[in-house]
Protein backbone atom coordinates (compact mmCIF):
# COMPACT_ATOMS: atom_id res chain seq x y z
CA UNK A 1 0.00 0.00 0.00
CA UNK A 2 1.38 3.40 -1.04
CA UNK A 3 1.84 5.63 2.01
CA UNK A 4 3.20 8.78 0.39
CA UNK A 5 1.53 12.02 -0.61
CA UNK A 6 -0.77 12.56 -3.56
CA UNK A 7 0.52 14.41 -6.62
CA UNK A 8 -1.16 17.32 -8.39
CA UNK A 9 -0.84 17.83 -12.15
CA UNK A 10 -2.67 20.82 -13.50
CA UNK A 11 -4.83 20.92 -10.39
CA UNK A 12 -5.88 17.28 -10.81
CA UNK A 13 -5.00 15.05 -7.89
CA UNK A 14 -3.31 11.73 -8.59
CA UNK A 15 -3.10 8.96 -6.03
CA UNK A 16 -5.07 6.19 -4.31
CA UNK A 17 -8.67 7.28 -3.81
CA UNK A 18 -8.61 9.67 -6.77
CA UNK A 19 -9.87 8.93 -10.30
CA UNK A 20 -7.29 7.25 -12.52
CA UNK A 21 -5.29 9.84 -14.49
CA UNK A 22 -5.85 8.82 -18.13
CA UNK A 23 -3.27 9.91 -20.70
CA UNK A 24 -3.95 9.89 -24.44
CA UNK A 25 -0.46 9.29 -25.82
CA UNK A 26 -0.62 11.21 -29.09
CA UNK A 27 3.17 10.95 -29.32
CA UNK A 28 4.24 11.54 -32.91
CA UNK A 29 0.91 10.61 -34.47
CA UNK A 30 0.61 14.18 -35.78
CA UNK A 31 3.28 13.31 -38.39
CA UNK A 32 4.90 16.71 -37.91
CA UNK A 33 1.70 18.59 -38.74
CA UNK A 34 0.56 21.17 -36.17
CA UNK A 35 -3.02 21.09 -37.44
CA UNK A 36 -3.16 17.34 -36.85
CA UNK A 37 -1.64 17.81 -33.40
CA UNK A 38 -4.35 20.34 -32.52
CA UNK A 39 -7.00 17.91 -33.75
CA UNK A 40 -5.48 15.22 -31.51
CA UNK A 41 -5.83 17.54 -28.51
CA UNK A 42 -9.44 18.26 -29.42
CA UNK A 43 -10.31 14.59 -29.87
CA UNK A 44 -8.53 13.55 -26.67
CA UNK A 45 -10.68 16.02 -24.77
CA UNK A 46 -13.82 14.75 -26.50
CA UNK A 47 -12.87 11.20 -25.44
CA UNK A 48 -12.70 12.41 -21.81
CA UNK A 49 -8.97 11.82 -21.42
CA UNK A 50 -7.45 13.79 -18.54
CA UNK A 51 -4.25 14.47 -20.40
CA UNK A 52 -2.80 14.42 -23.91
CA UNK A 53 0.89 13.70 -24.35
CA UNK A 54 3.32 14.44 -27.15
CA UNK A 55 7.05 13.88 -27.72
CA UNK A 56 9.53 16.74 -27.91
CA UNK A 57 12.78 16.15 -29.79
CA UNK A 58 15.13 17.11 -32.59
CA UNK A 59 15.78 14.15 -34.86
CA UNK A 60 19.54 14.66 -35.17
CA UNK A 61 19.82 14.67 -31.38
CA UNK A 62 17.93 11.40 -30.94
CA UNK A 63 19.85 8.97 -33.15
CA UNK A 64 23.06 8.78 -35.18
CA UNK A 65 22.68 9.02 -38.93
CA UNK A 66 22.97 5.28 -39.55
CA UNK A 67 20.90 4.13 -36.55
CA UNK A 68 18.62 1.25 -37.57
CA UNK A 69 14.91 1.36 -36.96
CA UNK A 70 13.29 -0.76 -34.31
CA UNK A 71 11.78 -3.97 -35.64
CA UNK A 72 8.21 -2.70 -35.25
CA UNK A 73 9.14 0.52 -37.08
CA UNK A 74 10.42 -1.50 -40.03
CA UNK A 75 6.97 -3.03 -40.29
CA UNK A 76 4.99 0.20 -39.97
CA UNK A 77 7.16 2.59 -42.02
CA UNK A 78 9.35 2.53 -45.14
CA UNK A 79 12.15 0.03 -44.35
CA UNK A 80 14.48 1.87 -46.74
CA UNK A 81 14.16 5.08 -44.72
CA UNK A 82 16.66 5.62 -41.87
CA UNK A 83 15.48 6.23 -38.31
CA UNK A 84 16.73 9.82 -38.44
CA UNK A 85 14.86 10.45 -41.69
CA UNK A 86 11.72 9.03 -40.15
CA UNK A 87 12.12 11.16 -37.01
CA UNK A 88 12.66 14.35 -39.03
CA UNK A 89 9.25 13.85 -40.57
CA UNK A 90 7.77 13.52 -37.09
CA UNK A 91 9.22 16.69 -35.53
CA UNK A 92 6.98 19.54 -34.49
CA UNK A 93 8.41 23.07 -34.79
CA UNK A 94 9.24 24.67 -31.45
CA UNK A 95 6.55 27.32 -31.85
CA UNK A 96 4.03 24.55 -32.32
CA UNK A 97 4.31 23.53 -28.68
CA UNK A 98 3.38 27.01 -27.49
CA UNK A 99 0.24 26.88 -29.60
CA UNK A 100 -0.56 23.35 -28.44
CA UNK A 101 -0.23 24.27 -24.78
CA UNK A 102 -2.43 27.32 -25.23
CA UNK A 103 -5.01 25.32 -27.18
CA UNK A 104 -5.07 22.58 -24.55
CA UNK A 105 -5.76 25.19 -21.87
CA UNK A 106 -8.66 26.50 -23.91
CA UNK A 107 -9.97 22.95 -24.33
CA UNK A 108 -9.62 22.18 -20.63
CA UNK A 109 -7.22 19.25 -20.99
CA UNK A 110 -3.74 18.88 -19.51
CA UNK A 111 -0.85 18.67 -21.98
CA UNK A 112 2.48 17.08 -21.15
CA UNK A 113 5.34 15.84 -23.31
CA UNK A 114 8.29 13.46 -23.35
CA UNK A 115 11.62 15.27 -23.77
CA UNK A 116 14.61 13.39 -25.16
CA UNK A 117 17.51 15.39 -23.73
CA UNK A 118 18.33 18.22 -21.31
CA UNK A 119 17.66 20.94 -23.91
CA UNK A 120 14.19 19.51 -24.50
CA UNK A 121 13.58 19.45 -20.74
CA UNK A 122 14.61 23.10 -20.40
CA UNK A 123 12.46 24.08 -23.38
CA UNK A 124 9.34 22.42 -21.99
CA UNK A 125 9.97 23.82 -18.53
CA UNK A 126 10.23 27.35 -19.93
CA UNK A 127 6.89 26.81 -21.68
CA UNK A 128 5.33 26.06 -18.32
CA UNK A 129 4.67 22.37 -18.87
CA UNK A 130 2.94 21.05 -15.74
CA UNK A 131 4.63 17.64 -15.59
CA UNK A 132 7.15 15.53 -17.45
CA UNK A 133 6.82 12.06 -18.90
CA UNK A 134 10.01 10.12 -19.52
CA UNK A 135 10.12 7.08 -21.78
CA UNK A 136 11.37 3.65 -20.75
CA UNK A 137 14.79 4.31 -22.28
CA UNK A 138 15.29 7.13 -19.76
CA UNK A 139 14.93 4.77 -16.78
CA UNK A 140 18.64 3.97 -17.04
CA UNK A 141 19.78 7.55 -17.73
CA UNK A 142 20.41 9.16 -14.31
CA UNK A 143 21.55 12.50 -15.72
CA UNK A 144 18.23 12.97 -17.53
CA UNK A 145 16.23 11.86 -14.48
CA UNK A 146 18.16 14.25 -12.24
CA UNK A 147 17.73 17.14 -14.68
CA UNK A 148 13.96 16.60 -14.70
CA UNK A 149 13.83 16.21 -10.92
CA UNK A 150 15.51 19.58 -10.41
CA UNK A 151 12.62 21.29 -12.19
CA UNK A 152 10.49 20.48 -9.14
CA UNK A 153 7.60 19.14 -11.20
CA UNK A 154 5.92 15.71 -11.23
CA UNK A 155 7.48 12.98 -13.34
CA UNK A 156 5.75 9.95 -14.84
CA UNK A 157 8.36 7.36 -15.81
CA UNK A 158 7.77 4.28 -17.95
CA UNK A 159 9.74 1.21 -16.89
CA UNK A 160 9.87 -1.05 -19.96
CA UNK A 161 13.05 -3.15 -20.29
CA UNK A 162 14.12 -2.19 -16.73
CA UNK A 163 14.99 -4.45 -13.81
CA UNK A 164 14.01 -3.71 -10.22
CA UNK A 165 17.60 -2.82 -9.34
CA UNK A 166 17.79 -0.38 -12.26
CA UNK A 167 14.58 1.23 -11.10
CA UNK A 168 15.90 1.50 -7.56
CA UNK A 169 18.75 3.61 -8.90
CA UNK A 170 16.33 5.71 -10.96
CA UNK A 171 14.02 6.34 -8.00
CA UNK A 172 16.92 7.22 -5.69
CA UNK A 173 18.36 9.58 -8.30
CA UNK A 174 15.06 11.41 -8.61
CA UNK A 175 14.51 11.64 -4.86
CA UNK A 176 18.06 12.75 -4.06
CA UNK A 177 17.28 16.30 -5.19
CA UNK A 178 14.28 16.46 -2.85
CA UNK A 179 11.56 15.78 -5.42
CA UNK A 180 9.14 12.99 -4.49
CA UNK A 181 6.53 13.61 -7.20
CA UNK A 182 7.18 10.41 -9.11
CA UNK A 183 4.95 7.75 -10.69
CA UNK A 184 6.36 4.52 -12.17
CA UNK A 185 4.44 2.93 -15.04
CA UNK A 186 4.65 -0.79 -15.71
CA UNK A 187 5.30 -1.06 -19.44
CA UNK A 188 6.25 -3.66 -22.04
CA UNK A 189 8.51 -2.22 -24.72
CA UNK A 190 7.05 -3.86 -27.80
CA UNK A 191 4.48 -2.52 -30.27
CA UNK A 192 2.04 -4.17 -30.12
CA UNK A 193 2.72 -6.23 -27.02
CA UNK A 194 1.13 -9.53 -26.00
CA UNK A 195 -1.29 -9.78 -23.12
CA UNK A 196 0.90 -12.42 -21.49
CA UNK A 197 3.81 -9.95 -21.44
CA UNK A 198 1.90 -7.20 -19.59
CA UNK A 199 3.08 -8.49 -16.17
CA UNK A 200 0.76 -6.20 -14.23
CA UNK A 201 1.70 -7.65 -10.85
CA UNK A 202 5.05 -5.89 -11.24
CA UNK A 203 3.16 -2.71 -10.34
CA UNK A 204 2.64 -4.07 -6.84
CA UNK A 205 6.30 -5.06 -6.61
CA UNK A 206 7.46 -1.56 -7.53
CA UNK A 207 4.92 0.11 -5.24
CA UNK A 208 5.94 -1.97 -2.25
CA UNK A 209 9.68 -1.88 -2.95
CA UNK A 210 9.89 1.91 -3.23
CA UNK A 211 6.70 3.12 -1.52
CA UNK A 212 5.83 4.81 -4.78
CA UNK A 213 2.78 5.54 -6.87
CA UNK A 214 2.38 3.20 -9.84
CA UNK A 215 0.43 2.96 -13.07
CA UNK A 216 0.47 1.29 -16.45
CA UNK A 217 1.49 2.26 -19.99
CA UNK A 218 -0.29 -0.06 -22.41
CA UNK A 219 0.79 -1.38 -25.80
CA UNK A 220 -1.64 -4.29 -26.06
CA UNK A 221 -4.50 -4.33 -28.53
CA UNK A 222 -7.54 -4.40 -26.22
CA UNK A 223 -8.80 -2.96 -22.94
CA UNK A 224 -8.12 -5.95 -20.70
CA UNK A 225 -4.75 -4.95 -19.26
CA UNK A 226 -5.80 -1.35 -18.60
CA UNK A 227 -8.96 -2.37 -16.76
CA UNK A 228 -7.09 -5.02 -14.76
CA UNK A 229 -4.37 -2.54 -13.82
CA UNK A 230 -6.96 -0.20 -12.33
CA UNK A 231 -8.16 -3.04 -10.13
CA UNK A 232 -4.55 -3.56 -9.01
CA UNK A 233 -4.13 0.08 -8.00
CA UNK A 234 -2.90 1.91 -11.09
CA UNK A 235 -3.13 5.66 -10.51
CA UNK A 236 -2.13 6.54 -14.10
CA UNK A 237 -3.04 4.84 -17.39
CA UNK A 238 -1.40 5.70 -20.70
CA UNK A 239 -2.56 4.47 -24.11
CA UNK A 240 -1.42 5.45 -27.63
CA UNK A 241 -3.96 7.63 -29.42
CA UNK A 242 -4.49 8.44 -33.11
CA UNK A 243 -7.06 10.03 -35.35
CA UNK A 244 -6.83 7.15 -37.82
CA UNK A 245 -4.88 3.87 -37.64
CA UNK A 246 -4.41 4.00 -41.42
CA UNK A 247 -2.32 7.18 -41.33
CA UNK A 248 1.39 6.85 -42.02
CA UNK A 249 3.76 6.71 -39.07
CA UNK A 250 5.40 4.17 -36.76
CA UNK A 251 2.76 4.16 -34.00
CA UNK A 252 -0.53 4.72 -35.84
CA UNK A 253 -1.55 1.10 -36.38
CA UNK A 254 -1.08 0.14 -32.72
CA UNK A 255 -2.87 3.22 -31.35
CA UNK A 256 -6.51 3.62 -30.37
CA UNK A 257 -8.82 5.69 -32.53
CA UNK A 258 -11.25 8.08 -30.76
CA UNK A 259 -14.12 5.59 -30.59
CA UNK A 260 -11.85 2.96 -29.03
CA UNK A 261 -10.32 5.43 -26.61
CA UNK A 262 -13.75 6.64 -25.48
CA UNK A 263 -14.70 3.03 -24.80
CA UNK A 264 -11.51 2.56 -22.77
CA UNK A 265 -12.15 5.66 -20.67
CA UNK A 266 -15.69 4.50 -19.98
CA UNK A 267 -14.38 1.06 -19.04
CA UNK A 268 -11.86 2.54 -16.60
CA UNK A 269 -14.48 4.76 -14.98
CA UNK A 270 -16.82 1.78 -14.64
CA UNK A 271 -14.00 -0.27 -13.12
CA UNK A 272 -13.50 2.49 -10.54
CA UNK A 273 -17.19 2.37 -9.72
CA UNK A 274 -17.26 -1.37 -9.13
CA UNK A 275 -14.11 -1.22 -6.98
CA UNK A 276 -15.87 1.00 -4.47
CA UNK A 277 -14.08 1.22 -1.14
CA UNK A 278 -12.27 -1.18 1.17
CA UNK A 279 -15.04 -0.83 3.74
CA UNK A 280 -17.17 -3.98 3.99
CA UNK A 281 -20.68 -2.82 4.77
CA UNK A 282 -24.01 -2.90 2.93
CA UNK A 283 -24.76 -0.12 0.49
CA UNK A 284 -27.96 1.88 0.94
CA UNK A 285 -30.05 -0.22 -1.40
CA UNK A 286 -28.91 -3.41 0.38
CA UNK A 287 -30.09 -1.99 3.69
CA UNK A 288 -33.53 -1.57 2.15
CA UNK A 289 -33.45 -4.98 0.47
CA UNK A 290 -32.29 -6.72 3.65
CA UNK A 291 -35.76 -6.45 5.17
CA UNK A 292 -37.26 -8.42 2.32
CA UNK A 293 -34.38 -10.82 1.68
CA UNK A 294 -33.33 -11.82 5.19
CA UNK A 295 -35.48 -13.98 7.47
CA UNK A 296 -37.07 -14.07 10.91
CA UNK A 297 -37.84 -16.91 13.32
CA UNK A 298 -41.43 -18.10 12.75
CA UNK A 299 -43.70 -20.86 14.07
CA UNK A 300 -44.39 -23.61 11.60
CA UNK A 301 -47.40 -24.89 13.61
CA UNK A 302 -49.86 -23.64 16.24
CA UNK A 303 -48.10 -23.49 19.63
CA UNK A 304 -50.23 -23.45 22.78
CA UNK A 305 -49.50 -21.16 25.75
CA UNK A 306 -47.11 -22.74 28.29
CA UNK A 307 -45.50 -24.98 25.68
CA UNK A 308 -41.77 -25.60 25.76
CA UNK A 309 -40.47 -24.75 22.30
CA UNK A 310 -38.53 -27.42 20.42
CA UNK A 311 -36.72 -27.16 17.09
CA UNK A 312 -39.50 -28.80 15.08
CA UNK A 313 -41.84 -25.94 15.99
CA UNK A 314 -39.65 -23.32 14.31
CA UNK A 315 -38.63 -22.22 10.82
CA UNK A 316 -36.88 -19.25 9.17
CA UNK A 317 -38.98 -17.20 6.75
CA UNK A 318 -38.95 -13.76 5.15
CA UNK A 319 -39.24 -10.85 5.88
CA UNK A 320 -36.63 -9.83 8.45
CA UNK A 321 -39.07 -7.75 10.52
CA UNK A 322 -39.13 -10.15 13.45
CA UNK A 323 -36.64 -11.95 15.65
CA UNK A 324 -33.37 -12.67 13.86
CA UNK A 325 -32.29 -16.29 13.26
CA UNK A 326 -29.20 -15.56 15.34
CA UNK A 327 -31.50 -15.88 18.42
CA UNK A 328 -32.60 -19.40 17.41
CA UNK A 329 -30.67 -21.16 20.21
CA UNK A 330 -32.10 -18.69 22.71
CA UNK A 331 -35.69 -19.38 21.63
CA UNK A 332 -35.39 -23.19 21.68
CA UNK A 333 -36.21 -24.43 25.18
CA UNK A 334 -38.20 -21.37 26.23
CA UNK A 335 -41.88 -21.63 27.28
CA UNK A 336 -44.56 -19.60 25.53
CA UNK A 337 -46.51 -17.02 27.51
CA UNK A 338 -49.42 -17.13 25.07
CA UNK A 339 -50.68 -19.03 22.08
CA UNK A 340 -48.69 -18.54 18.86
CA UNK A 341 -50.45 -19.31 15.61
CA UNK A 342 -48.75 -21.17 12.78
CA UNK A 343 -46.64 -19.08 10.41
CA UNK A 344 -46.32 -16.23 12.92
CA UNK A 345 -43.09 -14.41 13.74
CA UNK A 346 -41.76 -15.25 17.19
CA UNK A 347 -41.34 -12.20 19.43
CA UNK A 348 -39.38 -12.01 22.68
CA UNK A 349 -42.60 -10.88 24.36
CA UNK A 350 -44.12 -14.28 23.46
CA UNK A 351 -41.65 -16.07 25.70
CA UNK A 352 -41.32 -16.47 29.45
Amino acid sequence: MYKGKDISIGGQMIGPGHPTFIIAEAGVNHNGNLGTAIELVKEAKRCNADCVKFQTFKADQVAVSNAPKASYQLKTTDPNESQVEMLKNLELPSEGYRKLIQFSKEQGIILISTPYNEDDIDFLDELGIQAFKLASMHAVEPNIIKHVAKKGKPLILSTGMATLSELEEAVNTFREVGNNQLVLLQCTTNYPSRLEDANLLAMETMRDAFDIMVGYSDHTQNDTACIASVALGATVIEKHFTLDKKLSGPDQSTSYEPEEFSRLVEGIRNAEKVLGSASKEPCEVEKINALGMRRSIVSNKDISAGTKIVKTMLAFKRPATGLSPKFYDYVVGKKTKKEILANSQIQLSDLE
